[in-house]
């Protein structure tokens, strides 16, 4: 049997790194369903940062700063890009303050004048929701 108590909880176990092409970031970003561990665990090419709710703290900031963390103890240096669905202040903050490590880790954000233009038609990236 399992012993079942553990010293602190994390919101994911410890494990193998899965490796995703997209991943949308639960819970519109908010810190209680992901940490430093979901960024270790699940790496992907690009996350998709939902949330546009200053009262309710989505998008995090805890969450923006874990994704930093986890992405440092990656054995690699691939790419990451980050696709805000709104722009916000926490992320304009946390882009700002944060920018030379972004650089560092290989995370590029899109910025919410960013356009995505497919055939007929063009819309801003930043209006993406699942």
């Amino acid at each position: 049997a399992e012993n079942s108590k553990s010293s602190k909880s994390t919101v994911m176990p410890p494990g193998p790194p899965m490796y995703l092409d997209l991943v949308y970031i639960p819970n519109h970003s908010n810190r209680k369903n992901v940490d430093v561990e979901f960024f270790k665990r699940v790496r992907s090419s690009y996350y998709v940062v939902s949330g546009n709710d200053s009262a309710a703290e989505e998008p995090s900031r805890a969450v923006l700063d874990s994704l930093l963390e986890g992405k440092a103890q990656w054995d690699n240096n691939m790419q990451v890009t980050l696709i805000p669905t709104h722009d916000s202040e926490v992320m304009r903050e946390w882009y700002q303050e944060t920018h030379e490590k972004q650089q560092d880790l290989n995370i590029m954000v899109l910025a919410s004048s960013s356009t995505v233009v497919m055939q007929d038609e063009s819309f801003p990236a930043c209006k993406i929701e699942l």
